[in-house]
């Protein structure tokens, strides 16, 4: 294979018609400069000069190799450029995922930060509960994941993966505005006993916290209806068809009375994951965003 440094000599050599100009042009020696076209021409294997006591004419073979290896060493040129700029993150790619109250809370202030900052740097974002997107990280196909755990439903993450807390959700009654108890600051939830009540699928770990939860009050939540989507359950607890416990980044809509559950106050966490051994530039970045965006959600709660 060519030396591209050999190939730079050598267009320089051609240029001034001197080893010596060359050398001062490209800061080598008149020495190191004729060692450097000796190793060429042992490459190539024939002669790019014809030399004499005094000086070293380019023959036509290296004018025309000097002239050929332009576009390739700019090429070259081009790509340590853009090696330069994805190691330091300017450009590259970043691929998150997260689950639906999140995208639409925390992720859209996170990834305009990202992408003001490095707007050479391809961003991308993708949707899916914890356990649809964590193979994805695993795998490297997500640089990093957004999910969730709920204090009454703990799990286990990879131990091959890094996982930070960013936000602590206190888990809310959600209540018609007419239900008799929604002028209360906060309600016992074994008074919500006699209640239809509306959660997520089943198998879902937001269900099942919903039914311990329940079950420490003493009773069975009667569950009518179920929706992954919290915006459908707003919907119905608005429409004054049952009550519900919501998650705080799935909270805010002032057509339900959302109460404080009296006693232990039980959260949903919001975590990121990703791999220790990712050197994604771009992830610093993203994490760093993440932590103030979920920061900005919890202090807009205490206030």
């Amino acid at each position: 294979m060519l030396n591209p440094i050999h190939l730079r000599t050598l267009q320089e050599c051609v240029r001034t018609g001197s080893f010596a100009d060359a050398g001062r042009a490209l800061g080598y020696t008149a020495s190191a400069v004729s060692q450097q076209m000796v190793l060429l021409e042992r490459a190539i294997g024939a002669p790019l000069f014809e030399r004499s006591a005094r000086s070293a004419r380019s023959t036509a073979l290296a004018v025309r190799l000097a002239e050929r290896s332009r576009d390739a060493l700019g090429a070259l040129e081009s790509l340590e450029r853009e090696v330069r700029a994805m190691v330091a993150g300017e450009e590259g790619s970043l691929r998150l995922a997260s689950f639906a109250t999140a995208n639409a809370r925390v992720l859209p202030e996170v990834l305009a930060a990202v992408i003001s900052q490095r707007p050479s740097a391809e961003v991308q974002l993708d949707e899916g509960e914890p356990d649809e997107v964590i193979d994805g990280v695993l795998e490297g196909a997500l640089d990093a994941a957004v999910v969730f755990e709920y204090d009454l439903d703990p799990r286990q993450w990879p131990v091959d993966l890094c996982v930070q807390e960013l936000l602590a959700e206190p888990l809310r009654l959600a209540l018609p505005g007419t239900h008799p108890l929604a002028g209360c600051a906060e309600v016992d939830l074994h008074r919500l006993a006699g209640d239809n009540w509306i959660c997520t699928r089943q198998d879902t770990a937001g269900a099942r916290s919903l039914v311990r939860l329940t079950a420490a009050a003493g009773f069975v939540p009667q569950i009518t209806f179920r929706s992954n989507d919290y915006s459908v359950i707003r919907d119905l607890v608005a429409r004054d068809l049952g009550v519900a416990v919501l998650p705080g980044l799935a909270i805010p809509d002032d057509r339900v009375r959302v109460v404080r559950i009296a006693g232990w106050q039980p959260h949903r966490r919001v975590k990121v994951l990703h791999r220790k051994q990712n050197t994604n530039p771009l992830l610093p970045i993203a994490l760093e965003q993440l932590t103030k965006s979920c920061a900005t959600v919890a202090d807009a709660w205490e206030g």
